[in-house]
């Protein structure tokens, strides 16, 4: 596990929970770090990735023993995509920190969520972990957010949206990453 600097975005994020969503207290993820993904991608230094959120609740809660352990769930479409991406980029997950524009759990599989509470937890906790780095918005909402809040960013798709091939993803956010890698 990878320590983070106390800088109130935890709490924020233990704080946060909106009407019709679930916590990561409320699923058992509950980590001493802002999402279980920093497990696995919790550089500190590293380049910032912005996800739409997590994963929701059901998916949460049926794989917590996985989560508490790696993270992420490995077999998911936006992981295939970033390992790829990292492999053609010559990084490792441990080079990233990865975290989101909405810290709570959508109810069902691929629910939208009001872009209003996207930036409502943006504002309290993922601006705060982003600090002076420049980010890299995975997909419109997390985009969205960065440019509402004066983030410098680059705006890829989203690992898991349609309309380009895995590698065509994979390539995108290679490419973003590119100035980062070693």
């Amino acid at each position: 596990m990878t320590s983070q600097p106390d800088n109130g975005a935890l709490t924020a994020r233990r704080a946060f929970a909106p009407k019709g969503y679930a916590t990561l207290v409320d699923v058992g993820l509950d980590l001493d770090m802002v999402s279980p993904y920093q497990i696995a991608c919790g550089n500190p230094d590293g380049p910032v990735l912005i996800t739409y959120n997590y994963l929701d609740e059901p998916t949460a809660r049926s794989n917590a023993h996985l989560l508490k352990t790696l993270g992420y769930l490995p077999d998911m479409l936006f992981n295939r995509v970033l390992d790829r991406a990292l492999g053609v980029a010559g990084m490792q997950r441990a080079d990233l920190y990865v975290t989101h524009a909405f810290h709570a759990l959508p109810p069902k599989r691929s629910s939208t969520v009001p872009q209003r509470l996207v930036e409502e937890s943006f504002d309290a906790i993922t601006r705060h972990e982003i600090g002076d780095r420049s980010a890299i918005a995975l997909g419109k909402s997390a985009a969205t957010a960065c440019k509402r809040f004066d983030i410098p960013h680059v705006a890829v798709f989203h690992p898991s949206a349609r309309g380009l091939t895995i590698a065509e993803k994979a390539q995108r956010i290679a490419t973003a990453l590119a100035p980062h890698a070693a």
